[in-house]
């Protein structure tokens, strides 16, 4: 038997809102309407329904904490599913009213209709592309209505009939014994999913559930000078609703690979160049990098090291509203090694000829520690 902590991923002083927040992880990757692929699906939402039951009550945690399972076991503590007859019952009691429809966040309506649940995926992109904004095409698994059916479950040309199981009542009951007495949980009809009615004969291509895993494919428009981690919305393009109910949204969180070149400060850009430190004193003209190719940077004569110079509207676009960031050029004045005789010889003529007047600096002690505590 797996560790708890093990089975929902969390750090053994993980809160009660990391536990929660990793058991509904669980729970949506293992929604039996997108794990068709998966036999295992079904015992793995038991594996980790059982950690959280226990990792969510402060006394069965310290319980399990101290003694790990055997001491559940002696305590009266131990998980017990047996009073429920599917999966469809166990999400139903971990997720209320609604049972596959709150694990994805789907919404109950008027009329029994269930809002689809959202969908979220993340793409990668590379900072050139969020500077101009780009298209990227999706691919992921949602649910569908099932064309077959139409999304009723019945084989079409077949009636539909009250449930058996819950008497049309669309909810059943399931009592399950602890050591403080039993408890009874109501949970969705699994047989007829809340609605009180089944087909007769059962679609024979989404085997009565009126909804089918499909691989949907979007392409998603990202704006200019979107950031790292931002989330785009697109409405609609989740999982199905049932009975009539819309569809979830999908939401696309954007990474921005990292730029060697540059580092991004809102709309502004960082980038460092190397000049050496003859042509830092004398003044130099040098190639600078920028998202739209190498452009000429002139480097006033006496730059020290650690200045930056902007370059005025060649950063990021913004978002939405305001200007375009800027590009900081850090000059990292380079030291020369290894010099030759001849070297040598030229930078000693240079140093006896260097007076007052080329060493004084017009900033104080504070302001020079600043700028090298900075660089």
């Amino acid at each position: 038997m797996r560790d708890y902590y093990e089975v929902l991923g969390v750090p053994r002083d993980a809160d009660d809102t990391a536990v929660k927040k990793a058991f509904r992880k669980l729970a949506r990757e293992l929604h039996p309407d997108v794990n068709a692929h998966d036999p295992d699906a079904e015992e793995k939402f038991k594996e980790a329904a059982e950690a959280y039951e226990v990792l969510s009550d402060p006394e069965r945690r310290r319980t399990y904490d101290a003694y790990g399972h055997e001491g559940l076991k002696t305590g009266g503590f131990a998980p017990n599913f047996e009073g429920f007859g599917s999966i469809s019952d166990l999400f139903g009691a971990f997720f209320g009213q609604g049972g596959f429809d709150a694990a994805f966040g789907g919404t109950r309506m008027r009329g029994g209709a269930v809002q689809g649940g959202d969908v979220a995926l993340a793409v990668s992109i590379s900072l050139a592309d969020a500077a101009t904004g780009t298209s990227v095409e999706v691919s992921y698994d949602a649910t569908a209505q099932c064309e077959t059916c139409r999304g009723n479950g019945a084989e079409p040309g077949t009636p539909i009939v009250t449930c058996d199981r819950c008497g049309g009542a669309g909810q059943i009951q399931a009592v399950q014994r602890t050591r403080f007495g039993q408890m009874v949980r109501t949970a969705l009809c699994d047989k007829c999913g809340g609605d009180g009615r089944i087909a007769e004969s059962p679609c024979h291509t989404c085997d009565g559930r009126g909804m089918v895993a499909a691989q949907r494919r979007v392409k998603v428009d990202v704006p200019a000078g979107i950031e790292d981690g931002q989330r785009l919305r697109i409405t609609g393009r989740g999982h199905a609703g049932e009975r009539g109910g819309p569809p979830g949204d999908l939401y696309v969180v954007v990474r921005v690979a990292e730029d060697e070149r540059f580092i991004r400060d809102r709309e502004d850009l960082v980038t460092v160049v190397d000049v050496a430190a003859p042509l830092a004193a004398l003044g130099t003209r040098i190639s600078v990098p920028t998202l739209d190719g190498d452009v000429p940077l002139d480097v006033p004569a006496g730059t020290q090291p650690g200045e930056t110079i902007v370059m005025h509207g060649r950063g990021m676009p913004p978002l939405g509203r305001g200007r375009t960031g800027d590009l900081r050029v850090v000059v990292n004045v380079v030291i020369p090694r290894r010099l030759n005789r001849k070297q040598k010889d030229l930078l000693e003529q240079f140093a006896a000829s260097l007076g007052e007047e080329n060493l004084r600096e017009e900033e104080g002690m504070i302001a020079k520690l600043k700028r090298a505590l900075a660089g």
